[in-house]
């Protein structure tokens, strides 16, 4: 006779009543402990890794005076207007300094990023002179300090540069180069395994008997583990068995949390929160949301758990609002809150009051006015909508049926997810 998973009331440390979206994400957060293993890496490495100590500039960046146009640099207070003719010195290349003092009555040829030479207090851009032989008209002046940038503009000797939390963009690379660190501390990758769940998955290079689907779910948790810059540990898909998920969740003990899709709902096969309670402990079990309801949150000793709704869509949207802001945790960093906008809905949108919806939808900035059009075919296992789509629609839990033309929230996908760290010192 077949396995029969238990029914929600025979279920140890579940609650039946759905936790607000809100109070589940704080709660989520609160519970994670984040990784304190820390490892020093090659600055060609460190990208979308989070930093684990606080860098300091141990140069003045720009290193010297240098100039900002391609132009003419001479001291100002000798060029009383239009017309000065000034003797051409020498000139300055950006790695070719000239190397003596501009005096009075005299110019430099000076290029962008090239060191200011002493005597010169600014540079005339080259399309406000002319030559004449060896000398330089100027025919518009420039006043003292233009087109010159200050040595330290950007970071002076011994400014903080980032502090230990920051998640490193390609943007901090660049910093970190411009200040001469070749190596930094960053936090260990967590370490985050993932499966799938159900008899009826099949790897996706085979033929499909009828009934059967392909294991769609875990390719998307991989990918979405790679773009957080985490260590995903794949141990596939396991059957509808209890015993199967406790060999897999057996697996999973060395690793600092567990992703788990499908399985977790009320059916006679869906065995994930039996098993959790039995060999771990469950925090809640079921969110307020559309689509994503059913959701188990708990641990499994030290490895944080997250059971995901196996409908593809539905997995997606949990991971989103709930498993990622999570995950940035762990990793050390602080998640940043959700941005969000206001747009006019350019369709009727359906809604029973109840739970807070989370609907596919495209921002369209190129008509009259913004709107929001919120995509045909939003059931939790139409996944193409999801690829199609750009933003969340949110639509609070208390409302029912929106007509076109209100107001709605939206919540673009293209945003960060990591929150800044103020460096002290830095402005």
């Amino acid at each position: 006779m077949p396995e029969i998973s238990r029914q929600p009331a025979d279920r140890p440390g579940t609650n039946n009543t759905p936790m607000a979206l809100a109070e589940a994400r704080r709660r989520i957060v609160a519970a994670i402990r984040p990784v304190e293993d820390t490892e020093r890496v090659t600055l060609n490495k460190a990208l979308h890794r989070v930093l684990a100590e606080r860098v300091v500039a141990g140069v003045d960046v720009p290193s010297a005076a240098n100039s900002s146009m391609d132009g003419y640099g001479y001291a100002a207070a000798g060029v009383e207007g239009p017309g000065a003719r000034l003797k051409i010195a020498g000139q300055s290349l950006a790695g070719h300094p000239f190397t003596g003092r501009v005096g009075p009555g005299e110019c430099v040829r000076i290029m962008t990023g090239a060191v200011v030479p002493d005597g010169v207090d600014s540079v005339v851009m080259q399309e406000n002179t002319r030559l004449d032989g060896e000398f330089m008209i100027v025919e518009q002046p420039s006043e003292p300090g233009a087109n010159i940038r200050p040595a330290g503009e950007d970071l002076a000797r011994g400014q903080p540069v980032l502090g230990p939390g920051s998640f490193l963009h390609p943007a901090d690379i660049v910093v970190l180069a411009s200040v001469g660190a070749a190596e930094v501390t960053v936090v260990r990758r967590p370490r985050v395994a993932f499966f799938s769940t159900g008899d009826e998955l099949r790897p996706i290079d085979g033929a499909l008997a009828p009934g059967e689907i392909y294991d769609s779910n875990r390719y998307g948790l991989a990918a979405q583990l790679e773009s957080l810059g985490m260590e995903g540990v794949d141990l596939g898909a396991v059957g509808d068995s209890s015993q199967a998920l406790a060999e897999a969740f057996d697996r999973a003990a060395s690793c600092d949390a567990l992703i788990t899709s499908g399985g977790v709902s009320v059916g006679a096969a869906d065995f994930v929160v039996d098993v959790l309670a039995d060999k771990g402990a469950i925090d809640f079990w079921r969110v307020a949301i559309k689509p994503g309801k059913p959701l188990a949150f708990g641990a499994l000793g030290r490895t944080r758990f997250f059971g995901l709704p196996g409908n593809p869509v539905s997995t997606a949207v949990t991971f989103i609002q709930l498993v990622r802001p999570a995950l940035v945790r762990l990793a050390g960093a602080t998640p940043a809150e959700p941005i969000r906008m206001t747009l006019p809905t350019a369709t009727d949108l359906a809604k029973r009051p109840g739970r807070e919806h989370f609907l596919r939808a495209r921002m369209d900035f190129g008509g009259a006015s913004p709107r929001v059009i919120a995509l045909d075919h939003q059931g939790s296992g139409v996944m193409r909508s999801m690829s199609r789509a750009d933003a969340f629609v949110v639509l609070p839990a208390d409302w029912a049926d929106v007509p076109a033309g209100t107001p709605v929230t939206v919540e673009p996908f293209a945003q960060t997810i990591w929150a800044p760290v103020d460096v002290p010192g830095d402005a």
